[in-house]
């Protein structure tokens, strides 16, 4: 059996938020799971991570793989990488405007 630790997406549309889950690899995304290890809310300002890095590191001793995402999320919560800032693009308008106050 391939466990894994991987986002589970709840919420409304356009309004995700995400359960850090242990799953069964056959399982579905949103689909039973074995333990609920964190939440991750990337709407929310700042974004909210929270996660039992206890229980992670003791489902990864015995062999639970965490996926690309949650791996970038661990080494956020530990410190060992910083969340990145998105900068919103802003339109040419905007640009201009800018542009024309600077001047």
């Amino acid at each position: 059996m391939a466990v894994k630790i991987r986002l589970a997406r709840h919420g409304a549309k356009k309004r995700p938020f995400y359960r850090v889950v242990v799953a069964d690899g056959r399982m579905p995304r949103d689909g039973r799971y074995i333990e609920l290890v964190g939440r991750y809310n990337p709407v929310s300002q700042p974004k909210m991570i929270d996660l039992d890095l206890e229980r992670i590191d003791a489902w990864m001793a015995k062999g639970a793989q965490p996926t690309n995402a949650v791996s970038h999320l661990i080494a956020i919560a530990r410190g060992e990488k910083p969340e990145p800032d998105k900068k919103g693009k802003i339109s040419k308008k905007a640009a201009a405007k800018a542009a024309e106050a600077a001047e």
